[in-house]
């Protein structure tokens, strides 16, 4: 799985699944641009990928934001002059909240990151893809996507709605040898998980580690998936039910 000189830009990629993904592609020759909201995180991330004799840069910006795309692709194509790959993985969550207790400013803050946010991203980069005919873009779901749950409204509802966006996208592109998936992880030892899981971490099971995502990137990413696209696919571990 060969991505030498390859451009990829990994959304949310200071930390977690984003993190580990981004250091995969990295070690397989990729220039990389990473973005979150905190520069601080990004920047030892790039640090690890300056290691590793790659290129690299960071953009401090907000993914639910038009003009920070705009400017994130622009300093892309500045610097590489191409986009190869766009890996959403941005993303928020909140702690178990019912629907009733709910804010609306709560619910759109969370759709406005993890499904408008690669809307945003997926238009800025697609032309530029179109135009040489090819690309990779890897949407990072859940497993929540798959199916709701007590407490989980917005996220879950997020989630689902970026598969759809991926099948969407993946059929409007299918002629220009672009191809477009979902990865649906499970549970991950993320800070994310952490985060919202407060004394209840232990009912997850044995979670994943975010590299076992990043492998599953790395394969979307190569030539070795061109007969894939318009998929989710199910990367769950063994936190699924039937294995507890």
């Amino acid at each position: 799985m060969k991505l030498e000189g390859k451009v990829a830009i990994v959304t949310g990629g200071g930390r977690g699944i984003g993190r580990a993904i981004a250091l995969a592609f990295a070690r397989k020759g990729t220039r990389t641009v990473i973005t979150a909201r905190s520069v601080g995180e990004i920047q030892k991330v790039a640090q690890e990928i300056r290691k590793l004799k790659q290129e690299v840069i960071t953009v401090q910006m907000d993914v639910s934001k038009e003009e920070d795309v705009a400017r994130m692709v622009s300093q892309t194509l500045k610097r590489f002059g191409t986009i190869d790959i766009l890996v959403n993985n941005a993303g928020m969550n909140l702690p178990n909240r019912n629907v009733v207790d709910l804010t609306l400013e709560e619910w759109e803050q969370i759709l406005a990151v993890n499904l408008t946010g690669v809307f945003l991203t997926t238009k800025a980069a697609l032309p530029l893809m179109m135009e040489r005919r090819r690309g990779k873009i890897i949407n990072i779901s859940s497993r929540g996507g798959r199916l709701g749950a007590a407490g989980r409204g917005p996220y879950r509802a997020s989630k689902a709605g970026l598969i759809n966006f991926t099948q969407t996208v993946a059929a409007e592109v299918r002629d220009y040898g672009i191809d477009v998936n979902a990865i649906c992880p499970g549970a991950v030892d993320t800070r994310m998980v952490d985060e919202i899981s407060v004394g209840r971490k232990a009912d997850l099971g044995p979670l994943m580690h975010p590299d076992e995502i990043a492998k599953v990137a790395l394969f979307l990413a190569s030539d070795d998936s061109s007969a894939i696209s318009g998929s989710a696919i199910d990367a769950f571990g063994h936190t699924l039910p039937i294995f507890r």
